[in-house]
């Protein structure tokens, strides 16, 4: 596969929300976010520029009740769209790992492009999941996420807080480690020949 069509746009609408997402796996981190929730925004940005991914999201939805559905919604359409910007996954790495600091805070995330949906979140301090970012984007919001985009996009992700005490903080650094460890997995190894697995399918 060659650099340059690894791209995807999805478009989502339901009663709840509304997406236009698109997506360029072999970008340089540029970025145009617009989800109408600010601190969400904030961390798309850092992921799209920490993961070298070019990403446009315009995003709309009922955030006079709650941020939730527009937040969950784009993160699901943004696994769709890395899921297809993958396309047969030839010559992917594969795996990717990383730990990032942020002050305070220290995360580690391993991702598998393995085509088997499945998360492991841990060590995000009691009460983070209560606690409003910004003063409007609930911690727990962060696992919910990572869910919509491990799910949708078939990844394995595992992502720990293995240190932290200000909520932007952790937030912020654990959007930053899943992206450069998805950075190192999606990237093309000229060493690998076809697909990296036994099984001849990811």
């Amino acid at each position: 596969m060659s650099i340059g069509n690894r791209v995807a746009h999805i478009q989502r609408v339901t009663s709840e929300s509304s997406i236009d997402l698109r997506i360029d796996l072999d970008g340089t981190g540029q970025s145009e976010i617009h989800t109408s929730v600010p601190f969400f925004d904030h961390m798309l940005t850092a992921f799209a520029k920490h993961s070298l991914t070019d990403l446009t999201v315009t995003a709309s939805g009922d955030v006079d009740i709650d941020v939730h559905h527009t937040v969950e919604d784009t993160g699901i359409v943004l696994g769709q769209a890395i899921r297809e910007a993958l396309g047969t996954k030839e010559g992917i790495s594969r795996y990717g790992d990383a730990h990032v600091p942020l002050d305070d805070a220290l995360a580690r995330a391993v991702v598998d492009i393995s085509g088997r949906p499945y998360l492991v979140h841990d060590g995000e301090p009691a009460g983070f999941e209560f606690h409003l970012i910004g003063g409007h984007f609930t911690g727990s919001m962060i696992r919910h996420v990572f869910e919509a985009i491990a799910f949708n996009a078939a990844l394995t992700v595992h992502v720990s807080v293995l240190a932290g005490r200000d909520p932007h903080h952790i937030a912020e650094a654990e959007f930053k480690a899943f992206a450069r460890a998805f950075r190192q997995a999606k990237s093309l190894d000229p060493l690998v020949v076809g697909i990296p697995s036994t099984k001849g399918a990811l």
